[in-house]
């Protein structure tokens, strides 16, 4: 059947009802799907329907169909990961964004797409303390921002690949430096960039997980004596396993004294420098060639919007722009951020971040950032107090990494990794909170994460009594 204006409008009224009742009652449901293999997927019909189908039909499917298929990223109790907020402005703008849907391609397309992405990526520049001199672009995710600053670092070096391609030519090894905590996508960026995961050196790091400078710099030495090309260093503010913070004053240096291009990874605690006593995590990004800051995984935009800053603006667009002659407009005191990614059709994300930055305003998100960190802190705390349990890494942000130690398997490797990874399950599948693991210096190790806007003390509290309680089940 054919849905007309009137079946449009009820079917925003329901949804937008489901909505406000999903954030009233989302604590009371189970954080991890229960969902098995296949089920979800036997529900439905082999072939798309032959005639169109109502909104009510819909909205009704989503509620049977996909709701019981979802892991609730939005729940106060979801510690897994990073955690992430799908805040109500956020929506909003991303229910505007969806209804404009335009392609935010050149200024032309949507002047204000491309105002409103350029102001709020100078609102966020100046609350975090990254110099004036950075240019912006938003990107999906920092997996996609990492790619184009490496880009961009192969660009500086000159070699005129963007014409000539790499292949078929007598080229030096191009190597891409960071360490073994370093996010998987670097590594995954050096594979597309046709450099090879064999020219991707890992750095040692120290007892706090951080790059070892000084081991940074042998490196760099040896490899230019082998006759390969340094061409990017990848530092960490926040490592994705135990937020260690790299020492980025001291590879700076040792980057600017090589001549290699110095690329920041800060999405998950780039948005931690808005709270005053925090600010110190942006230390020597002034130095940085390429910087990303992810508002989705501690500002409380919904997925996805990933942030690139660099002071090098005409070297990103030189290694992307390309201008066909269907594209070709009158401005030239104008952005068109066509020219600075591989994508052509971008979204209008630049909405939510603005919508949430104005609706929260400063002082609300420093209160609610500082709020995650002292859970964190208090979290560490309990862990510390109890005898069984031990600290695997330092915990400066929202993230505590830790395990249970049962004097009875101390000495047994194996076991103490197969009983923590029991623990995890045990605790995830009461469906009252989700906790993820990593792997530390080949140890099995639990790992929370504290960042949704509506998580209280309580819920850390009682998470981690659900955590002792089940270690002792075991």
């Amino acid at each position: 059947m054919l849905n007309d204006d009137r079946d449009f409008r009820r079917a925003l009224e329901r949804a937008s009802a489901w909505v406000a009742r999903y954030f009233e009652d989302v604590a009371d449901l189970p954080v991890l799907s229960r969902s098995r293999p296949g089920e979800i997927a036997a529900r439905l019909p082999a072939a798309m329907p032959e005639e169109g189908e109502s909104f009510d039909a819909l909205l009704d499917d989503f509620e049977s169909i996909v709701l019981p298929g979802i892991t609730h990223w939005n729940h106060p109790r979801f510690f897994a990961y990073f955690a992430i907020t799908g805040s109500e402005p956020g929506i909003l703008g991303e229910l505007l964004s969806a209804a404009l849907n335009v392609n935010a391609m050149l200024w032309r397309t949507s002047p204000a797409a491309t105002e409103i992405e350029e102001t709020a990526l100078r609102w966020l520049r100046r609350a975090l303390g990254i110099p004036e001199r950075f240019f912006g672009v938003v990107y999906d995710t920092a997996s996609v921002s990492g790619l184009h600053a490496l880009a961009a670092a192969r660009e500086s070096l000159d070699l005129d690949i963007r014409n000539r391609g790499a292949s078929g030519r007598d080229l030096p090894a191009l190597r891409v430096y960071c360490t073994e905590q370093t996010h998987s996508h670097v590594e995954k960026d050096a594979i597309l960039l046709g450099i090879g995961r064999e020219n991707v050196v890992k750095v040692p790091t120290d007892d706090a997980f951080r790059m070892d400078p000084r081991a940074l710099a042998q490196l760099l030495g040896e490899d230019r004596a082998a006759g390969h090309l340094p061409m990017c260093v990848a530092a960490t503010i926040g490592t994705t396993s135990t937020t260690s913070i790299d020492p980025v004053p001291e590879i700076a240096r040792i980057c600017k004294e090589a001549n290699v291009w110095l690329h920041v990874d800060a999405a998950y605690a780039g948005p931690a420098a808005i709270v005053p006593e925090l600010a110190c995590l942006m230390d020597g990004v002034e130095h940085a060639d390429s910087l990303v800051v992810n508002p989705h995984k501690w500002m409380f935009v919904p997925v996805d919007l990933s942030v690139l800053y660099t002071p090098h603006e005409e070297l990103l667009r030189r290694a992307f722009s390309l201008v066909p002659a269907y594209l070709e407009t009158p401005e030239s005191d104008v952005r068109n951020y066509m020219d600075y990614g591989v994508q052509l059709g971008r979204r209008f994300r630049g909405l939510k971040l603005w919508f949430v930055l104005r609706s929260y305003g400063r002082r609300r998100l420093i209160e609610l950032l500082r709020g995650h960190v002292a859970m964190a802190q208090a979290l560490a705390g309990w862990i510390e107090a109890e005898p069984d349990f031990e600290i695997l890494a330092p915990h400066p942000l929202s993230v505590v990494c830790f395990r249970h130690v049962p004097p009875r398997l101390r000495n047994d490797r194996a076991a103490l990794d197969a009983h923590n990874a029991a623990l995890a399950e045990r605790v995830n599948s009461t469906g009252f909170a989700f906790i993820s693991t990593t792997r530390l210096r080949g140890a099995t190790t639990l790992r929370v994460a504290i960042g949704n806007a509506r998580t209280s003390e309580r819920d850390v509290r009682e998470t981690w009594e659900l955590i002792a309680k089940s270690a002792h089940e075991g």
